[in-house]
């Protein structure tokens, strides 16, 4: 397995958020992490990054290939973040630096842990910017996070995430800011590239809808609790849990194609 969440505990304030979660990612597999706002799942994601806020208490065991990631000193999990395990967060937005040219910012990652220089650095932002097809890939990295759409700006947020090659990639409801269109794009992007490296995928959505076109297994959460886990097909056609079956009532018909997740 190349991740292992083993009865995961978080506190904030004296009140468990997340409570005994547990799910494993093997090598290649894609995993959806789905459920309402504050079902824990995206605290759960950043657990595994280490990425809580500070009142936040974590206990349990996060295993990456074997070594426990809870505890860990921060820069060991820094040298991990981006590397091996790189994350796409909700709202682009507010994840990119406003001052910063988008280019630095994809290039940053593959700066520190491969030590590039910065001619090389540029060269490689406009490679992983023409790779996340963003168009006219050697301008548009000399541009700032302003100056692009919503579906631009989360293709950098890719781009990013993915510069290092990560053998696992966490994508926090990616595509909740966009519309109809160009989610589909993004998503159809995203999972191409994650085929095309082999890597494993944590999706953390609230749309069964949107985890249909991305996962093949699934982990249903509610209230920091999991309340059914299965292959993504299963979920679509039997849901057991009465949270799936609304989950399922209100997924994106447009969206939807029965099976798509198997």
């Amino acid at each position: 397995m190349s991740l292992e969440v083993q009865d995961l505990v978080i506190r904030i304030g004296g009140r468990r958020v997340v409570d005994g979660v547990s799910f494993s990612v093997a090598d290649g597999q894609r995993l959806g992490l789905i459920g309402e706002s504050g079902s824990g799942k995206s605290l759960t994601a950043l657990a595994v990054l280490g990425l809580l806020p500070p009142e936040a208490e974590a206990e349990g065991s996060i295993r990456w290939n074997g070594v426990e990631l809870l505890g860990m000193p921060d820069r060991r999990l820094a040298e991990l973040r981006g590397d091996e395990i790189g994350m796409v967060f909700q709202e682009p937005r507010t994840a990119l630096n406003p001052i910063r040219t988008v280019g630095r910012q994809i290039a940053e990652s593959v700066r520190i842990h491969e030590g590039l220089g910065r001619r090389e650095a540029r060269a490689r932002a406009v490679a992983e910017a023409a790779r996340v097809r963003l168009p006219d890939p050697g301008t548009i990295v000399d541009r700032y996070p302003h100056q692009l759409s919503g579906g631009q700006r989360q293709r950098v947020a890719i781009a990013m995430a993915l510069a290092c090659r990560p053998r696992l990639l966490i994508a926090d409801e990616p595509t909740t800011a966009l519309d109809v269109t160009i989610q589909a794009e993004v998503l159809r992007l995203l999972l191409s590239l994650v085929q095309d490296e082999g890597m494993s995928l944590v999706f953390i959505t609230h749309d069964l809808a949107v985890l249909a076109q991305v996962a093949t297994h699934a982990v249903v959460l509610e209230h920091g609790r999991v309340v059914e886990s299965a292959q993504v097909g299963r979920l679509l056609s039997e849901p057991s849990s009465p949270v799936t079956q609304a989950l399922l009532r209100d997924a994106t018909a447009t969206l939807w194609r029965p099976g798509g997740g198997s």
